[in-house]
């Protein structure tokens, strides 16, 4: 006779949780077959310090899997793992004790006699396997794991919710980004064992960035910004701090601490904008783009008009344009498809934007948006730059594709359009409480009508 499938009971949320006078404790019956095997008697209890029940139950899950970690190695006598499991092993085993994992480095080194006896007291109690007197005496030492591999962990298993949201191209560029500052450090000193890395490599990483960001005066100009230096020194302080944490093994600070360039006093780079005449005379006279290929002459023009970043515009779909509207429109939000997700720069960004002039008729013409460079951004910018460069569509070599985003915002300035409408149509942050939605469709459509460029429908 077939069996009737029985569902699975529901866990209780406050299982192993006892309250005494306010503070929850972790109370626990030790399982049968770890009688006599782990001999912290009939029930392991231990004070979670806290009388916050959210807290108590996150507290109460790692406990309960340092236990389980703890009786499988115990009934198991041990097996052959890599190095680094070996040492996250023993971290979970020393809490599982009671106590927090020190190397034998640090216990060799400690000066608290109450801690150490209360390792080895720990450790007479349990009929104890080998790989448990590591843990609790700082046998397992921090693997030598080199700079590169170090590195590798931190960008797939640390960090992956940073990278949550992102398209494919934005979590390369993120990773690029922390991967230049791995290279150049590892160029320097060699990629030696992160454990390994010493205050002078990080002077030596300084001084790199300091002979490209302020060199003597008979070398010559800066040839990088300070920023550039910062976030390579930040990067490699970033690694090596979340990558012993993320260990367990204390730290109390890096090589790269304090090691920085002041930005103060320094004027911002900002880019050149194009000039109206310029934009009318050269980009959008006939045939001046005529020669690349349409969706990315497209692009070009919805950028005069929208002001939007050339990634925002080329990661536009059917599902954000609108254009069978009263006010014809696009909706530059994050992408929240879980198998092609895209983030965009900040909750400030979030906007819509009318479409007025050249614009409008780009995407009457690409109503499904432009999906040849859909997540190849940096494609469209490169292949953008090198069409201006090449065509002389440059008035400066300082001018670059997204100087047409700064011209959109010099003519809203010279139009007189309101600071906060150009503001939320450039995606800036606004620096005061938020109230309303900053204004109907058809107010900022009528506001940017007042900038729209003529055309010669022909060129789009």
């Amino acid at each position: 006779m077939r069996k009737e499938a029985v569902a699975e009971p529901a866990r209780d949320p406050d299982r192993y949780l006892v309250q005494r006078d306010g503070v929850f404790y972790y109370h626990r019956r030790m399982p049968a077959k770890m009688v006599g095997i782990d001999d912290r008697g009939r029930f392991i209890r231990k004070s979670l310090e806290t009388d916050e029940r959210r807290l108590a139950r996150a507290m109460r899950d790692k406990l309960e899997d340092a236990d389980k970690t703890l009786w499988a190695i115990l009934l198991s006598g041990g097996e052959t793992r890599s190095a680094l499991d070996q040492y996250r092993d023993a971290v979970r085993r020393a809490e599982a004790m009671g106590v927090s994992y020190l190397s034998n480095g640090q216990v060799a080194g400690f000066q608290n006699v109450d801690s150490i006896l209360k390792r080895v007291e720990a450790l007479e109690r349990v009929q104890a396997a080998p790989a448990v007197a590591d843990a609790l005496l700082g046998g397992v030492r921090v693997p030598p794991v080199k700079i590169s591999e170090a590195f590798d962990v931190y960008a797939d298993e640390i960090m992956a919710h940073e990278v949550v949201g992102k398209s494919q191209s934005q979590r390369r560029m993120w990773k690029k980004v922390k991967q230049r500052a791995i290279n150049n450090f590892v160029a320097l000193v060699g990629d030696k064992p992160i454990g390994e890395i010493t205050r002078e490599d990080g002077l030596t990483f300084y001084r790199f960035w300091l002979r490209r960001v302020a060199p003597p005066p008979e070398v010559g100009p800066a040839t990088h910004s300070a920023s550039a230096g910062n976030r390579d020194l930040g990067n490699m302080r970033d690694l090596y701090r979340r990558y012993f944490a993320h260990l367990g093994e204390e730290q109390k600070g890096t090589p790269f601490d304090d090691l920085r360039f002041s930005e103060r006093g320094k004027r911002r780079r900002k880019r050149p904008s194009f000039e109206t005449q310029w934009i009318s005379d050269q980009i959008m006279r006939p045939d001046a783009l005529a020669s690349l290929d349409p969706q990315a002459r497209r692009c070009v023009l919805a950028l005069i008009e929208t002001g939007a970043r050339p990634s925002e515009i080329c990661n536009l779909d059917e599902t954000v344009i609108f254009i069978d509207t009263p006010v014809p429109y696009i909706r530059i939000t994050p992408r929240e498809d879980a198998d092609d997700p895209r983030e965009i720069k900040t909750e400030w960004s979030v906007r819509d934007v009318p479409l007025v002039g050249i614009a409008l008729e780009v995407f009457r013409k690409n109503p499904r948006g432009f999906p040849r460079y859909r997540n190849r951004e940096e494609a469209l910018s490169a292949n953008l730059n090198k069409f201006f460069k090449t065509n002389k569509l440059f008035p400066t070599p300082k001018h670059k594709i997204y100087s047409l985003r700064h011209s959109f915002e010099d003519r809203m300035k010279e139009a007189g359009i309101d600071s906060e409408l150009r503001k939320i149509l450039m995606g800036h942050t606004i620096e005061r409480v938020e109230y309303g939605s900053g204004g109907s469709l058809q107010w900022r459509h009528d506001e940017l009508k007042k900038i729209a460029l003529p055309f010669d429908p022909e060129i789009v």
